[in-house]
C-alpha cells in the first residue's frame, strides 16, 4: 500500500507519454486505481470529487476573466496599449524591448490570461523589433516573459484555483501578485537595458525618421485610458473589498464589452467568436480540475499525503530543505504539465506540509505562483513556448525559442530568491489592504 502513492505518478506520466491529453489522463488513472483498490465505492470518491469542484463558485471567475481576455483581444486593444508604449520608449536603446515588457505587464493587469498576452505580443511586438534590428533571441525573450506576466499580475486565473484549492483569500494573492509581478517586470526591463548598454548593436534606438514628437505621444495616451480605467475597476474593486473575485470579473467581463463598444469596434462575431472560445477554454480547465480532483481524491485515500508529510518532517536540513525540494517538486511538474493541472496536483500536496513548518501560506502561494511563470517558459512543454512558435515567423525554429527562454528564466529565478530573502516584497500591500 505504501508504494501506491509512487506507482499512481508513474502510472500518470505512462499515460502522458502516450499522448493522452492531462485532463483524461488524471481521470483515467482515478478511475483505475480507484475501481482496482475500492470497486464500486471508489467511483462514488471520484463522483464526489467532480461534484465538488462543479459547485466552487469561485471557479466561476475563471470563465469570466477569459471571455473578458478574449474580447479585448479581438477588439485589438494589444494593438492600442504597444503604439502608445512604441512612441515613448522607442528613441531608448532596447525602448521597443521594455514597452513589449510593460505592455505584458498591462495586458496582464487587464485580462489574466497568457494565451492572449503572447500571442497578441508575439503578431504585433515582434515583427516591429526585427524590423528595426533587434536581436532576434532577445526580442522572443521578451515577448514571451512579457506576455506570460498576466500569470502573476491580477486578475489571474491561476489565482482563483489556487485559492479556490486552497482556501486562501484570492483578494491576497492578487494583492501580492501585483507587487510580485511589477517587481518581475522591474527586472527584466534592467536586464534588457543592462545588455543594450553593454552592446548598443543588441537593440538599436529607433532612427531619427521613425519618432514621433511631443504632441504625438501625447496624443498615443488616450488610447490607454480605457483599459486602465478597465484595470482599476477590476482591481480596485477587489482590493478594497467592495466585490469578489467572481464579481470583479463580471464587472471586467461587461467593461470589457463596454469598451469595445465605445471604440466602434464591437460586433455580433467578436461577441459569439470569444464565446465559443471561452467556452472551449473553460471547458478545458474544468475537466482538467475535475481529473485533478479526482486524481487527489484517491492520492489522499491510499495514504499520498500522510506519506508525503511523514517524508517531509523526517527530511534532514528542517523546514528549508523541505522547502527546497517543494520548490523543485513544483518546477519539475512544470516542465510537463499544464499550470492548471500543477495547481490542483501539487497545492493540496505540498502546501498542507509547509504551512505546519511554519511558512506563511500567502507568501508560499505567491512563491508558487512565481513558479507558474517559469513552468510556462521551461523546456520542453511550457506554454508559452508553443504560443511562442504559433505567433513567431515561419523561419523561427522551437530550438530557437526554446534558447531565447533561458536568460528570462534565470530572472525569474532570480525574482525567487529576492521573494526568499526579502519576503516583504510579496507581503508588503496584502499587509497594508489589511490593516
Amino acid at each position: 500500500m505504501e508504494n501506491i502513492p509512487l506507482l499512481m505518478f508513474l502510472v500518470l506520466f505512462m499515460v502522458l507519454a502516450m499522448g493522452i491529453p492531462i485532463a483524461f489522463a488524471l481521470s483515467m488513472v482515478a478511475i483505475l486505481f480507484g475501481w482496482s483498490l475500492w470497486g464500486v465505492g471508489g467511483m462514488r470518491l471520484l463522483v464526489t470529487a467532480a461534484w465538488g469542484t462543479m459547485n466552487n463558485f469561485a471557479l466561476l471567475a475563471v470563465p469570466l476573466f477569459i471571455f473578458m481576455a478574449l474580447i479585448l483581444q479581438k477588439s485589438r486593444v494589444v494593438e492600442d496599449i504597444y503604439d502608445s508604449f512604441y512612441k515613448w520608449s522607442g528613441p531608448l536603446r532596447g525602448g521597443l524591448a521594455v514597452a513589449t515588457i510593460l505592455v505584458g505587464a498591462i495586458l496582464g493587469a487587464v485580462s489574466g490570461v497568457v494565451a492572449a498576452g503572447v500571442i497578441g505580443l508575439g503578431l504585433i511586438g515582434l515583427p516591429q523589433m526585427l524590423k528595426y534590428g533587434y536581436n532576434q533571441r532577445l526580442s522572443l525573450g521578451s515577448v514571451m516573459a512579457g506576455g506570460t506576466l498576466g500569470q502573476l499580475i491580477p486578475p489571474s486565473t491561476n489565482m482563483v484555483i489556487y485559492g479556490a484549492v486552497t482556501g486562501l483569500s484570492v483578494g491576497s494573492l492578487f494583492a501580492g501578485g501585483l507587487t510580485c509581478g511589477a517587481f518581475l517586470a522591474l527586472l527584466y526591463c534592467a536586464y534588457i537595458l543592462i545588455r543594450s548598454l553593454i552592446n548598443p548593436k543588441l537593440c538599436p534606438a529607433l532612427p531619427l525618421e521613425d519618432r514621433v514628437d511631443w504632441r504625438g505621444k501625447v496624443k498615443a495616451l488616450r488610447k490607454v485610458f480605457l483599459p486602465s480605467l478597465l484595470i482599476l475597476l477590476v482591481l480596485g474593486s477587489v482590493l478594497s473589498g467592495a466585490a469578489t473575485p467572481t464579481e470583479a470579473a463580471a464587472v471586467g467581463a461587461v467593461g470589457a464589452l463596454f469598451f469595445s463598444f465605445v471604440t466602434r469596434r464591437l460586433s455580433f462575431d467578436i461577441v459569439k467568436s470569444a464565446s465559443m472560445e471561452t467556452l472551449e477554454i473553460s471547458s478545458m480547465v474544468g475537466w482538467i480540475i475535475i481529473g485533478a480532483a479526482a486524481f487527489g481524491s484517491v492520492f489522499s485515500g491510499v495514504g499520498g499525503n500522510r506519506l508525503v508529510a511523514e517524508l517531509a518532517m523526517s527530511m534532514p536540513g528542517g523546514p528549508w530543505m523541505v522547502f527546497a525540494v517543494s520548490v523543485l517538486f513544483v518546477f519539475f511538474l512544470g516542465m510537463f504539465l499544464e499550470p492548471t493541472a500543477m495547481i490542483m496536483l501539487a497545492a493540496p500536496i505540498v502546501s498542507p506540509i509547509l504551512t505546519r513548518l511554519g511558512f506563511d501560506p500567502l507568501w508560499w502561494g505567491l512563491v508558487f505562483m512565481v513558479l507558474l511563470q517559469v513552468a510556462y517558459l521551461s523546456p520542453p512543454f511550457g506554454f508559452s513556448l508553443f504560443y511562442m512558435r504559433g505567433a513567431a515567423p515561419d523561419h523561427i525554429g522551437i530550438e530557437e525559442i526554446y534558447m531565447s527562454s533561458l536568460p528570462f528564466m534565470g530572472i525569474q529565478f532570480l525574482s525567487l530568491l529576492f521573494l526568499v530573502f526579502f519576503p516583504g516584497i510579496a507581503l508588503w500591500l496584502p499587509r497594508l489592504l489589511l490593516s
